[in-house]
């Protein structure tokens, strides 16, 4: 077993781990750090797969920007500890049940497929990974790419004026 395999193996069960957690967790901040572990193992996925741009993509944008807005929603909302429900052992032990069932669904089906080696084809050129989504950004997608952008605007600007709306 190579180094990469084990590294796999951890971000893989990192990213599992945290997602079982946030669904299992009863209050709403230890929610929020599971799902960004969750996010940050899945940026060290896109890491050993030779994506880095995705990787930091991902850590900014999902681990960062999410995490934090989440964290903002829950410090402006109101809420009182007895709102957050107890889950009962019943409760717990189904879950339990339903991920080792959905663990062993997933790995059966990942030991009985057929993992021909795909040739990859030789680059050529000596263009980087960054700059191969650049170029396809900005020459393929230009138009949905500047409509993505308008429409963060008007969602920012939406915000705005529904967080002016409350104050009045």
């Amino acid at each position: 077993m190579s180094a990469s395999y084990l590294v796999f193996f951890l971000l893989g069960l990192l990213t599992i781990g945290g997602a079982v957690f946030m669904i299992n967790f009863k209050r709403v901040v230890h929610m929020v750090i599971a799902v960004g572990v969750s996010f940050l193992s899945i940026a060290g996925l896109f890491v050993l797969l030779g994506a880095e741009f995705v990787a930091i993509s991902q850590i900014l944008v999902y681990s960062g920007a999410i995490s934090i807005l989440m964290l903002f929603g829950i410090m402006l909302t109101k809420h009182d500890a007895s709102e957050e429900g107890s889950k009962s052992k019943g409760r717990v032990w189904l879950t339990f049940l339903g991920v080792a069932a959905l663990f062993v669904v997933i790995f059966t089906g990942i030991q009985n497929t057929n993992w021909s080696a795909i040739p990859v084809k030789e680059n050529t050129s000596s263009l980087s990974n960054v700059k191969e989504i650049g170029i396809e950004v900005f020459t393929k997608y230009v138009i949905p790419f500047e409509l993505v952008s308008v429409l963060l605007l008007v969602a920012l600007v939406g915000a705005i004026v529904m967080a002016k709306k409350e104050e009045e």
